[in-house]
């Protein structure tokens, strides 16, 4: 497993990082991801430690903190060996005080996450969102004082846009409180918007990515194909109302290129997808989960090869989508390329 540098921080995380959001199984969304309990959890992170998959991340939310607590167990007795990743922000309950990230919730939030992950400090400590009610200082003075006191060791964020996150990272530069390392994003062939603004914020602040969802909310399974009906066993029946929209006929065109790639390569369709993320700049860490062995398996096949230019070009024609205003400019016009070097090559003509 190749391990990266999260951000500029001196933290170092696996490229594979496990999500737990298959532990627990409580509630419509959750439910439908996967109900694995302790016993089923120790297993997958046996797999995981065996293949170097050292990071586990999960959320207060998940499953109403069941997925904190099945993960707490299945990692007791080996805690020096993995990595602890949590979320706090969303609302877990309809009290005033059960959403957010003032500073009662954000201490009372990482108590509780400490509590049921049965473990003395987190090693990354994410805000699911951001609150426009709480003041970025009073956040990040919070999130200070449980840097000092041990309990956090490093702090990110999650789906912030890039005025959020800049605005936070200047505000923590002026005062002196620590910097988010990490930037929990959806990110995936059917999802590029990750690439137009902040990529290039993580790129120039020294933010690393940590990729959710990065089969495009399971349609990049192989399962969803053109011309046939959703298969019976697909989860999006359930979930598909929760997560981020895919004009069908873009996903069947990202498929077609994916399932060409796979017969070419001898890998599976998921397999492509990841590979092609972990080539991206910023990313420190893409997050996968598994309902069961087969499909922990399948996901940890994707590293330890690599695509070649000419397959990564064609997944990046077929999956490329205009960018909006502002950045259509930048992507036209060499006027614009010049003053700012893209990141990422142009898109090849399509063929």
């Amino acid at each position: 497993m190749e391990y990266r540098q999260l951000g500029t921080s001196g933290l170092k995380v696996p490229a594979l990082s496990f999500g737990a959001g298959t532990f627990g199984g409580q509630g419509p969304l959750f439910g439908a991801w996967g109900t694995t309990d302790a016993q089923e959890a120790r297993r997958l992170v046996d797999i995981c430690l065996d293949a170097g998959i050292t990071m586990f991340d999960t959320a207060d939310v998940y499953s109403a903190g069941a997925s904190e607590e099945v993960l707490g167990q299945a990692v007791k007795g080996r805690r020096d060996r993995v990595l602890l990743s949590t979320k706090a922000g969303l609302p877990t309950g309809e009290g005033p005080t059960d959403a957010g990230t003032s500073r009662s919730r954000l201490i009372r939030a990482t108590e509780d996450a400490l509590r049921r992950l049965d473990t003395d400090h987190i090693d990354l400590f994410q805000l699911h969102a951001f609150d426009a009610a709480t003041p970025v200082e009073e956040v990040l003075s919070t999130l200070d004082g449980l840097v000092r006191s041990g309990k956090i060791r490093y702090v990110g964020v999650s789906n912030f846009a890039g005025w959020q996150l800049m605005k936070s990272l200047a505000a923590a530069d002026r005062q002196g409180f620590p910097r988010y390392v990490a930037h929990q994003v959806y990110y995936s062939l059917v999802g590029r918007d990750y690439e137009w603004e902040l990529m290039p914020l993580g790129h120039d602040q020294g933010v690393g990515a940590m990729v959710w969802s990065p089969l495009g909310w399971g349609r990049l399974t192989g399962k969803v194909r053109r011309g046939r009906p959703l298969p019976p066993d697909s989860r999006l029946h359930a979930t598909a109302a929760y997560g981020p929209p895919v004009e069908d006929g873009h996903l069947y065109d990202v498929v077609d290129a994916l399932d060409d790639i796979a017969r070419e390569t001898g890998r599976t369709i998921p397999q492509v997808a990841i590979n092609w993320l972990l080539r991206r700049p910023t990313v420190s860490s893409v997050i996968v989960g598994a309902r069961n062995e087969e499909q922990l398996r399948q996901n940890i096949g994707a590293v330890g090869w690599e695509l070649s230019p000419e397959q990564v070009a064609r997944l990046d024609a077929a999956s490329h989508r205009p960018a909006p205003y502002p950045y259509f400019p930048y992507e036209r016009q060499e006027g614009f390329a010049r003053l700012n070097p893209p990141l990422l090559p142009a898109p090849a003509p399509a063929a």
